[in-house]
Formats: C-alpha cells, structure tokens, sequence
C-alpha cells in the first residue's frame, strides 16, 4: 500500500519508509530538490518557493527554510545526513523552475523560476553536489514525485505524460 505524501509550498520531507510517495503539485516557478542516497535507501523532497531568504523577507532566521532556495537546500540535506545519508552518495535531481508569466515586460522583472534555478545550482555547487538530471525553466507547471522503494523520480508537465526523470 502506497503512502502519499504531499508537500506544499515551502516544504520538506525526508523518508526511509519504502510504501512513502513524495510528492509537490503544481510546481510553477517554485523549484522541487529530490536527494536520494541509494545505498542508505534515504530520500527527500523540498518545495521551495523563493531563491533566498533576505532581512526583507524573513526577520525570524529559524523560521520556514524550506520556502527558500539556498536554506531549503541546506535544511534537506541535514535532514538527510540526520536520516543516514552519507552527502558523497547523494544524488540530486531538479524539476520546476518555469516562468509562469509570459508578457515580455513581466519576464525580466518577475522571472523567479529562472532565480530559482540558478540559487539552487549556486548552493549545490558551493556544497560539493551535482545535479544528476533535472527538467526546469519552459512555461508550463510540473508535478514531481518521488518513489522511496526504488529511488525513482517522476516528471509531469501540465497537458503531457508523466515520465522518469
């Protein structure tokens, strides 16, 4: 029996349970993160809304990491390292990231998935991770789920067929 597990914007999830389905809907200019260590049968999801947390933003520095790109990413890896993870198995795949505005003159101004993008590929670089596939950018929203039994993660854009990513 599957076990279902939604997250929703701004959130987190890490599972060792292999009846575990995590899952973010509707992932627009919001970024989904899926880490998998294979070997210690660990996975985690962040749905992640915003690139960075800035004074503007947050005044509570303790307050919803997941909402944020760059402490999104840190949160779930410490969640996965609490889990048994070890950081050199992870392996790190990415959906999301669209620009769900398409007026040209809201394009560069409102681009937070193009933000997205680039704050996660920042962080993971500064953290020693590569992303081993990921499906972002375009103009069209995405589900993406994420399969703890056998580490597998699927794509679905909005319209299209679901595949493996």
């Amino acid at each position: 029996m599957t076990n279902l597990i939604s997250l929703g914007l701004g959130e987190q999830a890490v599972s060792r349970n292999s009846q575990d389905v995590l899952v973010a809907y509707g992932l627009g200019s919001c970024l989904g993160v899926c880490m998998i260590d294979p070997q210690a049968r660990v996975a985690g999801l962040l749905h992640a809304v915003l690139p960075e947390r800035t004074a503007a933003l947050e005044t509570n520095p303790a307050a919803h990491p997941a909402k944020y790109v760059d402490c999104g990413i840190e949160s779930l890896l410490a969640e996965m390292l609490k889990e048994g993870a070890l950081k050199s198995r992870i392996i790190v795949r990415m959906a999301g990231g669209a620009n769900m505005l398409i007026s040209p003159a809201m394009i560069s101004a409102f681009d937070i998935g193009t933000r997205n993008i680039e704050k996660a590929r920042e962080t993971l670089k500064r953290l020693g991770m590569k992303i081993t596939a990921e499906e972002v950018g375009g103009h069209k929203g995405r589900t993406v789920r994420m399969y703890v039994a056998d580490n597998r993660v699927t794509v679905k854009l909005v319209g299209e067929k679901e595949h493996d990513l």
